[in-house]
């Protein structure tokens, strides 16, 4: 029997070329589209949040210490000097936006990852960061502390 152009094996190698070609595709796909997920974040937007509401008494909060505390959906650091004052700013240094902590031996904000220092205004007292950090209105009422954006 003689096979032609048109018959029945051509038919198969038409299926078998395109089952293949689309099974590659689709393999590529998998393996594409989750590395793009991973590489391309989603978008978040910034969190409208004016304000918040501690979770912590104003008299846990000891002298010379920090916290950190969630702030929408970036971290804050809320700071009890060595006077006594509760202040609050954004926990996330204006260098590479690591987050900074509060080191009591040294009474300052410190950023970790580059060696950048604040006081306990916020301003930039040594290293690399470029500005201050953002400043946040701390306002006790009763037993509890609420942190605002400043107006």
């Amino acid at each position: 029997m003689e096979h032609t152009l048109g018959g029945p094996d051509a038919t198969r190698r038409g299926v078998i070329g395109w089952l293949l070609g689309t099974s590659a595709v689709a393999f590529a796909l998998s393996v594409i589209y989750p590395m793009a997920r991973y590489l391309i974040p989603p978008t978040a937007g910034e969190s409208q949040a004016a304000s918040v509401t501690l979770p912590i008494k104003p008299a846990e909060v000891r002298l010379n210490s920090g916290q950190i505390f969630k702030f929408g959906n970036r971290p804050g650091i809320l700071v009890r000097t060595p006077a006594g004052d509760l202040r609050a700013f954004s926990a996330v240094c204006t260098h590479l936006n690591c987050t900074v902590q509060y080191r009591a031996d040294l009474s300052h904000i410190w950023c970790a990852c580059h060696n950048g220092h604040f006081d306990l205004n916020g301003q930039n007292v040594a290293g690399p960061p470029p500005r201050a950090l953002d400043a946040y209105v701390v306002n006790v009422r009763g037993a509890q502390i609420v942190v605002s954006k400043g107006a």
